[in-house]
């Protein structure tokens, strides 16, 4: 039994504001969708706290997500995407983790943190050594 499977429901394609693109991301979602970047990033994205995010529809979900179709740019979809359950904080912390798995279908219910642990080792290893978004500059 794997700790964590996607069943593909998308429920964590749903929230404003929690899909942050980096640059090189933004850059290479345009180009998959045929777009110079300044036209997906005014299209397809929305600034706020100095940082760019992805933007939701009408419907709460992210922009790319179609019920159908699932994630329209998986292929080249944002590293927090690829990443999710296996985040830096559902690693190091089992309460952060109980959350995840009570919002996540695709976490099973009967794995331990140690498993789950295990699974991001192998799966996800970027889980451990990289921050998914750069740390905002200070104001000056």
């Amino acid at each position: 039994m794997k700790a964590f499977e996607c069943r593909l429901c998308g429920t964590c394609c749903y929230g404003k504001g929690g899909i942050v693109v980096k640059d090189e991301e933004a850059r290479r979602i345009a180009e998959f969708l045929g777009l110079s970047e300044t036209a997906f990033r005014d299209r397809y994205c929305e600034s706020l706290h100095g940082r760019t995010y992805l933007k939701c529809g009408d419907d709460g979900y992210c922009i790319f997500f179609d019920r159908e179709k699932m994630c329209l740019i998986h292929p080249v979809k944002p590293a927090r995407c690829a990443l999710w359950p296996f985040f830096p904080a559902n690693v190091k912390d089992p309460q952060a983790w109980e959350l995840a798995k009570d919002a996540c279908p695709g976490i099973s219910r009967e794995c331990t943190h140690e498993a789950f642990v295990a699974q991001a080792r192998i799966d996800a290893p970027q889980a451990f050594t990289e921050p998914l978004v750069e740390p905002l500059e200070p104001k000056k």
